[in-house]
């Protein structure tokens, strides 16, 4: 069984490239894998291993500077999610390409998972999507609003494009995690807006608290690793990964027209050349090599 822990905290760090050496080894020590990124404004990334490494790990990120109070969401799978750690240096430890956004000085009010409902509920209240489209395709909340960007870093143009549509009313925004609001949220105070709310912990921390019968939530939340989506109570969805584009399909997606194993899908076959779609059939057949050999082929 491994634990998987999603975190983000924002610190500011004065030499964010120190950290990193230390903490890659330490994770390699204590067996841990998954993707950090420490930039200096702080850290951000989803780790998994066995209980007593990914204690070691938040432990030792805890005592980071301004990261005592770091929190973090678990949840646990039987299969590996990573193939191996990588600990980067980022300019940012989410790209909103917004020198000015500065989650440490203000952000949007935080609302628990309880109160969600009620919040989105009312007519006074618009609710935003801040995830990209290939994350909101297959799942979001009941009636909110998808800005259809394929990057966070074009939810400022949307919003300046769109901000007429929102007058007289409440924002109320929501991600994966929560990082990405902590940003939003920071974004549209600087823009004058006061009555911004955004779900604390995400939407990872709404599906592990509210049970289905009681959820505003539609279909499955896109993560960043191995399961490629998850459900009510964290639980494994039925996603799989296009390594062609890296978007999620369904399993009854590989009958449709365009799909090829490790190559493309129906969303990405007329997006890639001739060209690309050969290097990914090699990468493919390297793949079921290793796969002969009992090693593995890292994508």
């Amino acid at each position: 069984m491994y634990t998987i822990a999603a975190l983000y905290h924002f610190s500011r760090f004065s030499d964010p490239d120190s950290l990193r050496k230390p903490l890659l080894a330490l994770c390699n020590e204590h067996a841990v894998k998954g993707t950090l990124l420490i930039a200096g404004e702080g850290i951000n990334g989803t780790i998994a291993g066995p209980r007593y490494g990914i204690d070691a790990v938040i432990a030792h990120i805890r005592s980071l500077p301004g990261c005592s109070d770091l929190e973090w969401k678990e949840s646990t799978a039987t299969d590996p999610l990573f193939s191996k750690m990588k600990v980067r240096l980022k300019r940012e430890i989410v790209t909103m390409g917004q020198p000015d956004v500065d989650p440490l000085a203000r952000v949007g009010h935080y609302v628990d998972p309880a109160d969600w409902n009620n919040l989105i509920g009312r007519d006074d209240v618009a609710v935003i999507d801040t995830r990209n489209d290939y994350e909101v395709s297959i799942g979001s909340f009941e009636g909110a609003i998808d800005p259809q960007t394929q990057s966070f870093g074009e939810f400022p143009a949307w919003w300046e494009a769109n901000k007429d549509r929102f007058h007289n009313k409440k924002i109320a925004m929501f991600c994966t995690g929560g990082i990405r609001c902590e940003k939003s949220t920071n974004y549209l105070i600087g823009q004058g807006i006061e009555d911004v709310f955004h779900l604390k912990g995400g939407i990872l921390k709404y599906l592990e608290e509210i049970p289905p019968e009681d959820s505003s939530w539609k279909g499955d939340c896109f993560v960043f690793d191995n399961r490629v989506s998850v459900g009510h109570g964290l639980k494994e969805g039925p996603h799989v990964l296009c390594h062609g584009c890296r978007r999620p399909i369904l399993p009854a997606d590989a009958e449709r027209e365009g799909y090829e194993a490790g190559v493309s899908c129906h969303q990405c076959v007329n997006e890639t050349s001739e060209d690309d779609k050969n290097r990914f059939r090699e990468r493919q057949r390297q793949m079921a090599l290793a796969k002969a050999r009992g090693t593995t082929h890292r994508l």
